[in-house]
């Protein structure tokens, strides 16, 4: 098994995939809103990629309400962006917790009745005034202890509906006022005030599992942005904020990174990633994607020691659905919409 997770061209998987698949054996796969198009179309591509992997492996995707949504109407239900708990909570604290969990409660019975057991949620940078707008409504907050709540209402949410989540982009995604989709960030506050992003992870620091951020903090190390940094990885996400599940790099294919797909794959799992993530998001050529895929795939390291153990506590983190009334945890929670829409809108 190797120490990546890929993704699909399209809404079912190709025989030439299900080769790639059954050579290299990724951990898990993510899939992308370009194989998103039903529910039932959905199911069968789940099981298509269990029965080639021959288990059934974790399936991720970006679901985080609001414009990072791979499920789409009408099809699925649509959430709101995180930002509109964030300012709930300046009038109504306990219904604005209380909507952020029902929320990401309710995502998460739509993906594991799909099969997904894996979302890439939710985001736990802070809102900073003057910075890109990447992360903007995908926020809950600028401070550290209101982001580190809701991150953690979020995080139950899925838990409780039998889905793991992956908060990110750690160490802090925040501050950058470039895209890192388009070209490498560069933050360069000091110590002290990238403490305050520190501290919103650490609240969260027994999350299942985090994507790292495709960011350079020259205060911290000069030469390698997060995501290729052992001393960023071991310093400041195992040490100083004390997060000790499975870690993922952010993709791979973004232009944050320099080098070759098989160079930014090994960069990152050497400095500390425990899997390296891959989704194609630029293309839309599956003979491309599939290129790219398997540079990744062969270049991946064995999913081994310490790496796997935490490959193996992440899906068992999956595994922990509890029994809930789904039409009234829907009834409340859009109560609690309309009361925040009211409140923030007017």
């Amino acid at each position: 098994m190797k120490a990546c997770i890929l993704s699909v061209a399209g809404p079912e998987l190709s025989p030439e995939e299900a080769g790639l698949f059954r050579d290299q054996h990724p951990w898990a796969v993510i899939l992308m809103g370009r194989s998103c198009v039903s529910k039932t179309q959905i199911r069968k591509l789940v099981d298509q990629i269990w029965k080639t992997l021959e288990r059934p492996c974790l399936i991720f995707i970006d679901q985080e309400g609001g414009r990072v949504a791979r499920l789409k109407a009408p099809e699925w239900p649509v959430f709101p962006p995180v930002a509109l708990y964030g300012r709930l909570h300046e009038k109504h604290p306990a219904e604005a917790l209380q909507a952020c969990y029902l929320g990401h409660f309710l995502m998460g019975r739509e993906l594991s009745t799909l099969g997904i057991h894996a979302d890439c949620s939710p985001v736990v940078d802070l809102t900073i005034p003057g910075a890109h707008d990447i992360i903007g409504d995908r926020a809950f907050s600028g401070s550290p202890e209101i982001v580190g709540m809701f991150a953690e209402q979020a995080l139950k949410g899925l838990s409780d509906a039998g889905v793991a989540g992956v908060i990110k982009h750690i160490p802090g995604h925040g501050r950058a006022k470039v895209d890192s989709h388009e070209a490498l960030p560069i933050v360069e506050s000091d110590r002290e005030e990238l403490e305050a992003d520190f501290s919103a992870f650490h609240f969260v620091r027994s999350a299942p599992m985090a994507m790292t951020a495709h960011i350079l903090y020259p205060e911290i190390d000069r030469l390698e942005p997060a995501t290729t940094s052992n001393i960023v990885i071991d310093d400041v996400i195992r040490a100083r904020i004390g997060f000790d599940g499975l870690l993922m790099s952010d993709d791979l294919g973004m232009k944050a990174l320099g080098g070759s797909l098989a160079s930014r794959t090994e960069r990152a799992l050497e400095a500390g990633c425990d899997v390296a993530l891959h989704c194609s998001g630029f293309l839309t050529d599956p003979k491309e994607i599939l290129s790219e895929m398997t540079e990744v795939a062969t270049a991946a390291f064995p999913l081994e020691g310490v790496a796997l153990e935490r490959a193996v506590q992440a899906e068992a983190s999956a595994q922990q659905a509890i029994e809930l009334d789904d039409v009234d945890a829907r009834r409340n929670y859009d109560a609690l919409i309309r009361l925040a829409r009211t409140d923030v809108y007017g």
